[in-house]
C-alpha cells in the first residue's frame, strides 16, 4: 500500500511581456492613366443611279461590298416598272482616341511601435510566476 502520492496542479497565467501601438495612415494620390476610347464613325454616301428595271424584276436586296452596307431606294413609275432611283451606301468605321484619365489611389501604411512594460505590472505579473 502506497504512503506518498505526488499529484500535479497545471496552471497557465497571462504575463504581459511588451505593447505595441499601430498607427494607420492612409495617403492620396492623383495618378493619369492612359485610356483609350472607341466609338464608330458612319459614312454615307448616295450614289443617284436612275436605271429602269425589268418588268418581272424583284426590287434589289440590301448588300454588302466590302465594309460597306449598300441599300437600294427604289420607286415605282407609272408604267409599273420599278426605276432604281439611287443606292446608299453606309460605311461604319472604328476609330479610337486617347482619353487619359485622372484617379485618385489610396495607400494605406501601417507603423508598429513597441513600447515596454510598465515597471510595475511587469515585476507583478513576474512575482506571482
Amino acid at each position: 500500500m502506497p504512503v506518498l502520492a505526488e499529484t500535479v496542479v497545471l496552471t497557465k497565467e497571462l504575463i504581459e511581456t511588451g505593447r505595441v501601438r499601430l498607427t494607420k495612415t492612409v495617403s492620396e494620390h492623383a495618378e493619369t492613366l492612359p485610356l483609350d476610347l472607341r466609338h464608330d464613325e458612319v459614312q454615307t454616301e448616295r450614289v443617284a443611279l436612275n436605271q429602269v428595271l425589268a418588268e418581272d424584276a424583284p426590287a434589289p436586296e440590301s448588300r454588302y461590298e466590302g465594309d460597306t452596307l449598300v441599300i437600294p431606294v427604289v420607286r415605282e413609275v407609272l408604267v409599273k416598272r420599278l426605276l432604281l432611283v439611287e443606292e446608299v451606301r453606309v460605311t461604319r468605321r472604328q476609330a479610337v482616341r486617347p482619353a487619359p484619365q485622372t484617379v485618385t489611389l489610396r495607400r494605406e501604411e501601417v507603423r508598429v511601435e513597441r513600447l515596454p512594460v510598465a515597471p510595475t505590472e511587469a515585476g507583478h505579473h513576474e512575482a506571482g510566476a
